[in-house]
C-alpha cells in the first residue's frame, strides 16, 4: 500500500510503516510547509492514502467537497507508541 504522511505525523509512524514494507512519502522530508490543499492534491495524484493528524482536512474534504483517495486521521498515536501500546 502507498501512503502520503502529512508533516504533522510523527516520524515513528512513518518509519514503522516503511519497516513493514509500505511505500511512504513524508511531507516533512519532501516539502515542509506546503498547504493542506497541495498535500491533498499530491495524495490524489499519487493515489496514496493520506495519513494526517490535522483535523483541517475534514473542512477540505467534506464541507468543500474536494475529491480524495483516502484519508486516515491519527490522534494520540505517538504517545501510545512510546508507551508500547501500538
Amino acid at each position: 500500500m502507498t501512503f502520503l504522511a502529512d508533516e504533522g505525523v510523527d516520524r515513528q509512524i512513518v518509519e514503522r510503516l516503511r519497516l513493514d514494507g509500505h511505500q511512504v512519502a513524508y511531507v516533512a522530508e519532501m516539502s515542509p510547509g506546503i498547504t493542506d490543499e497541495i498535500v491533498l492534491m499530491e495524495s490524489r495524484t499519487s493515489a496514496s492514502l493520506l495519513i494526517t493528524a490535522d483535523k483541517d482536512f475534514g473542512e477540505l474534504l467534506f464541507r468543500q467537497r474536494r475529491a480524495w483517495t483516502g484519508v486516515t486521521l491519527m490522534s494520540d498515536v505517538s504517545e501510545k507508541m512510546s508507551d508500547g501500546h501500538v
